[in-house]
């Protein structure tokens, strides 16, 4: 039994086919004419673009707009004039081959976005290795695999997958996905999650342990893969994905449900999105709201500022979906672990110790915030909106942000332009100094929403996207409960929604320790509502008591862990 990590949950049972991509070998050539070798770059990226884009509109046929939008973003890079403008200077500048020339450029923009530790660059650096790569397929006529003719019951093996890879498989044919490289958040995990593919990433040396043809069984939701199980191990595994399938659709019933626990508590259960077209999914999954609506995507993959007008259009287009339900909307988050060349930003030494989101914001009030504040209030005349301030640190910002906010308010009042007059203005707390003063707040904010991944990352002094301290990560240690425990104490006693937006909302774990902190708002992946929705309804906040009791008396993460373990088996 091999240990990766689960990226799509499910039970996958059949044969593996390796899946190994031509390794390009790129060679620095001086060419004579590099006028026509940039013709030649154009016909390769034209050629590119038609197939990303058939790629794109197949997917979204099968899948669904949400799931294409991933390709889309291939589009928009290989049609930035800002890319290709460089790999254009590149071959003339250096008289120097297309192949090479892509090469480098998008090298160092993969690099650079790698380098970020933020899970979007992450992805960043993922397509644009991809576009490299189709790209110099073409120039080289080179083949790429194709994995949309498997035979039934593969389970496809790979160093690791791209995003147009893993758009183009059958899941009719494909019962699983294995990977040495990759991880839960990567655009192939994504896209393996919406075509309901069990996957299996970040099994470093796996292709050591297994042939073409062997015989897989793989555990999707707990990262297990066995290779040639014996017959009584895939009788065991085949059981437990008929019991997977049955549970799936038996989530089906909590559609239309309230979420109120067993002793008449109401939950507001509700969805993390990062642009208008993620709501259809929201819906689907009958959300209660948008918990955190990202804006930071209508800002990328582009080559100048979104104008006023993009923004309130986009925004409103979300409110009128949600048709009165709550729409947290959040301010820009970029700064200098977020690459927007069009921005002017200096790289930081320390990006996430930097000059960011409301730090950045307040810096630039007249070309950035205030145009995104005035759309935001614009926009607040169609639904309920919600404006949240991210990275706070300290009372000022978020004076600064509501005196902003309130000027804002006057133009338009001047000017006769409707908006919701007593939209609601709150925080993330993300920050140890943020929860630390999270009494000093909770008098002055509208809502408290507690971000996980970056308050666990700064508790703990822990780059996230580091291997080597990925141990100490964890919303379960300790020290980061006693802080989610502390703003939710300090929100309620002021009489504020305290939600959270993070990805241990959705944490089976958690959720327990979640009601009987007193949490209000859970937000979360969308297809992750209703099994929230199943766990909160089957708890009684009042016996939970106890068990928060017990579990915050551990002093170390494996303590609570499998504490929490043994309470959720029983329960």
């Amino acid at each position: 039994m091999l240990r990766g990590t689960s990226a799509s949950a499910g039970i996958g049972i059949g044969k593996a086919v390796i899946v190994e991509e031509t390794e390009l070998k790129i060679k620095r050539e001086t060419v004579a004419d590099p006028e026509a070798e940039k013709v030649r770059f154009q016909l390769a990226v034209k050629q590119a673009m038609e197939e990303t884009d058939a790629l794109a509109k197949d997917l979204a046929a099968r899948v669904g707009e949400k799931e294409a939008e991933i390709l889309n973003g291939h589009l928009l890079l290989l049609s930035d004039p800002m890319l290709t403008g460089e790999i254009e200077g590149s071959i003339a500048g250096e008289c120097v081959n297309s192949e090479f020339a892509i090469e480098s450029v998008c090298n160092t923009y993969a690099d650079m976005f790698a380098s970020m530790g933020d899970e979007l660059m992450q992805q960043r650096a993922t397509d644009m290795r991809d576009i490299k790569t189709r790209m110099q397929k073409i120039l080289l006529g080179v083949s790429s695999v194709d994995i949309s003719s498997l035979p039934e019951g593969s389970v496809i093996v790979a160093r690791d997958l791209t995003p147009s890879m893993t758009a183009g498989i059958d899941p009719d044919k494909v019962t699983g996905i294995v990977t040495e490289l990759g991880g839960k958040t990567s655009h192939s995990a994504i896209l393996a999650r919406a075509l309901e593919i069990p996957a299996v990433v970040a099994l470093e040396g796996f292709l050591n342990h297994v042939t073409d043809g062997a015989e897989l069984v793989l555990d999707g939701s707990e990262g297990i893969v066995i290779v040639n199980p014996e017959e009584s191990v895939k009788a065991e595994y085949a059981a437990k994905r008929e019991a997977y399938l049955k549970e799936k659709k038996e989530l089906e019933q909590y559609i239309g449900k309230p979420n109120v626990t067993k002793d008449g508590i109401s939950i507001e259960l509700v969805a993390n999105i990062g642009k208008p077209e993620d709501v259809e999914k929201v819906l689907q999954y009958d959300g209660e709201g948008i918990g955190l609506f990202r804006t930071e995507f209508l800002f990328m993959d582009r080559t100048s500022m979104p104008t006023e007008e993009e923004q309130f259009e986009a925004y409103r287009k979300v409110a009128v979906a949600m048709n009165g339900k709550p729409v947290i909307i959040r301010t820009l988050d970029i700064g200098g672990d977020k690459e927007i060349p069009y921005m002017g930003l200096k790289k930081d030494e320390n990006p996430f110790l930097g000059y960011r989101a409301i730090r950045f914001c307040l810096d630039r009030k007249e070309d950035v915030y205030k145009p995104q504040l005035r759309a935001l209030l614009r926009a607040s005349a169609f639904g309920n909106i919600r404006i949240m301030v991210p990275m706070v640190t300290c009372l000022e910002e978020y004076r600064e942000a509501k005196a902003l906010i309130e000027e804002i308010k006057k133009e338009l009042d001047e000017k006769g332009i409707a908006y919701k007059k007593d939209i609601q203005v709150g925080i993330m707390v993300e920050t140890a100094a943020a929860s630390l003063m999270a009494d000093v707040f909770a008098k002055e904010v509208d809502f408290f929403s507690i971000g996980t991944n970056d308050l666990t990352q700064y508790t703990m002094s822990v780059d996230r996207g580091n291997d080597k301290v990925s141990y100490l990560y964890s919303p379960l240690n300790p020290a980061v409960l006693r802080s989610i425990r502390h703003v939710i104490e300090c929100g309620r006693r002021e009489g504020i929604m305290v939600g959270m937006c993070g990805e241990a909302a959705s944490d089976p774990m958690l959720i327990p320790l979640l009601l009987a902190f007193g949490l209000n708002e859970f937000s979360m992946s969308a297809s992750a509502i209703l099994n929230a929705r199943k766990l909160i309804t089957g708890y009684s906040t009042a016996e939970l008591q106890a068990v928060a009791d017990k579990a915050m008396s551990y002093v170390t993460v494996k303590e609570v862990e499998d504490y929490m373990r043994e309470f959720i088996h029983h329960s």
